[in-house]
């Protein structure tokens, strides 16, 4: 179904009588209410052990690389679906306020873990959020099975700024592994001693294609001072020339990019921070993306809990088995 892009149960079902069910399968197929069923009852660790196996097999043949000398993971959380009329016992709750009144909105959200690769990217896992945990809290739920299962398929984790918490950087750093995340909040002193010292350093200017960008790397900052270790802070002032759709004329374009890391410079270079950083989009643009529109990745198949995980570990597994062969 998922292969297909059918996108839900009952189209499955409408194709029933197709005789290429009864000769790929030995036997009938299963009716909607059943499939729904079963992934609400399913074991979620064995549709993960099958997509560790790929993983395992994959690896051996040398088709997962490094990016940017790296095996990067790359997490990031993700609103997979709301309702104001439909709820489960897993579902999360929010009070959204309207003209009219105040409504109560349920809704579903994970954490997904992704190898970024170098021909193409590995989706590993996926975690529900949970009643009263926010999306870090789930994140460290995960990252810790991913530690557990695949020790040695990554060398440093890239998140967003949300995840820039001491927790969440000890736990890897802990195992031996690097985190890379985006450092946006003004009032953290880490950002303020950043900013102060990056006005006496003279950037370094490189020029890709038409970005220019002006980069300053810094490090064994220790303001910090929760994480308990010195850290690395580089800086990307990026300007690029884009052509303007509507008037066709060209004109320029800066972004401030600033990331948080573990790696120091004898380890990585300020070019392979700022490419790892940039990476990050590729669970986006590579995963959520695709899945949600051309994958139908945010569908209920079945409103539970268990069969929402266990949907989206199938679809992730198909797509893993797609992009492969």
């Amino acid at each position: 179904m998922m292969l297909t892009r059918m996108g839900s149960l009952n189209a499955l079902e409408q194709d029933k009588g197709n005789s290429f069910w009864r000769r790929w399968l030995g036997s009938g197929l299963p009716s909607a209410d059943t499939i729904g069923r079963v992934y609400s009852k399913i074991i979620l660790d064995s549709l993960r052990s099958l997509m560790h196996l790929l993983y395992s097999r994959l690896k051996k043949n040398k088709a997962i690389k490094k990016t940017h000398g790296f095996h990067a993971l790359i997490i990031d959380g993700h609103e997979s679906s709301s309702s104001y009329l439909r709820c489960c016992s897993g579902c999360l709750r929010r009070k959204i306020h309207t003209r009219d009144e105040d409504r109560i909105q349920y809704y579903h959200r994970n954490v997904i873990a992704m190898l970024s690769g170098k021909d193409f990217p590995f989706l590993l896992d996926v975690e529900e959020q949970r009643k009263g945990e926010d999306e870090v809290s789930c994140a460290i739920r995960l990252c810790k099975r991913i530690l557990r299962d695949y020790p040695r398929a990554f060398d440093v984790v890239v998140t967003d700024a949300l995840y820039l918490e001491a927790p969440f950087f000890n736990l890897f750093l802990d195992h031996g592994k690097d985190v890379i995340a985006v450092l946006k909040d003004e009032r953290r002193d880490l950002m303020e001693d950043a900013r102060g010292l990056f006005a006496y350093e003279e950037p370094l200017v490189e020029i890709e294609g038409n970005t220019r960008r002006e980069l300053w790397d810094i490090e064994r900052f220790t303001s910090w001072q929760s994480l308990g270790r010195e850290v690395r802070v580089v800086r990307s002032l990026e300007t690029k020339t884009v052509c303007r759709q509507r008037t066709g004329k060209e004109a320029r374009e800066t972004s401030e990019w600033i990331w948080a890391a573990t790696l120091s410079q004898e380890k990585a270079s300020t070019e392979a921070i700022v490419n790892l950083g940039h990476s990050r989009w590729l669970i986006e643009n590579k995963a959520l993306n695709e899945m949600v529109t051309y994958w139908h990745a945010d569908h209920l198949y079945k409103h539970n809990p268990t069969a929402i995980t266990a949907f989206w570990l199938t679809l992730m597994l198909v797509l893993n088995l797609f992009r492969a062969f």
